[in-house]
């Protein structure tokens, strides 16, 4: 039977002598037998051991909670579940910084169309970043309803270029014309938008904001706060409490 010094598992599985002897220290890999010059010797089932504690701690599982697992009658089944925590933690930890990859990879997007930057314009895209996900699900929103409509509106335009039939097309604005009005206050009802001058948040008179210029992040309003008048950044809240 194969016998191994302190160097030599240490080696083997990839780690310094002085991790083995530290897992020595703490009773969680005790050497077999001793030589007779006071040498510690590791045997085949002590290497086995050993690469099960290397692969619990690359999992990331404490050397407090390994060494309890392998004092179990029955280490495999506690292992099992601690493994599936462990993965659990771990998943939410790639997506924690998932998350904050985005977050700076979307900064790093804005700040290339910011002409003068300050510390303002970090907050402005703080502000618009943190309710992105609110405008997307808004947006959808007036994607979905919006869909049923369009399709009544081309049927109705083909029926009446192909069959000379032009009263659905008729019929369809009296169902466009209430939705619109629908649309348009539920989205002015749930939208406001920074000033890129004074970086206050605010919300425009319906009429304002109902004809502005826009694209599909910026809108040309004048901000009630400072007087600027220029295309101002649109994000879904509510406008900031002064004081």
């Amino acid at each position: 039977m194969s016998k191994y010094t302190t160097g030599e598992i240490a080696k083997l599985c990839g780690v310094s002598v002085r991790t083995v002897q530290y897992y020595d220290s703490r009773n969680i890999l005790v050497p077999s037998e001793l030589s007779e010059g006071g040498r510690r010797l590791y045997s085949e089932q002590d290497l086995k051991r050993m690469k099960i504690i290397c692969f619990l701690r690359d999992a990331g599982i404490s050397i407090n909670n390994i060494g309890e697992l392998l004092s179990e009658d029955d280490p495999g089944s506690v292992i099992s579940v601690l493994l599936e925590q462990q993965e659990q933690a771990l998943r939410e930890e790639v997506s924690e910084r998932q998350e904050k990859l985005a977050i700076l990879d979307g900064i790093k997007k804005e700040l290339r169309g910011i002409d003068n930057f300050s510390v303002e314009s970090i907050g402005d895209i703080a502000y618009a970043m943190e309710n992105k996900k609110n405008m997307q699900k808004l947006h959808a929103i007036l994607l979905i309803t919006g869909i049923p409509l369009g399709i009544i509106q081309w049927t109705s335009i083909v029926l009446w270029i192909t069959m000379g039939i032009w009263w659905p097309f008729a019929a369809y604005w009296f169902v466009a014309i209430p939705y619109a009005v629908w649309v348009s206050n539920f989205y002015f009802k749930r939208v406001v938008y920074i000033c890129p001058q004074c970086h206050e948040v605010f919300k425009p008179n319906f009429k304002e904001a109902f004809w502005a210029r826009h694209t599909p992040t910026l809108r040309k309003l004048t901000c009630t706060c400072c007087g600027y008048h220029g295309f101002c950044v649109e994000t879904y809240g509510k406008e900031k409490e002064n004081g």
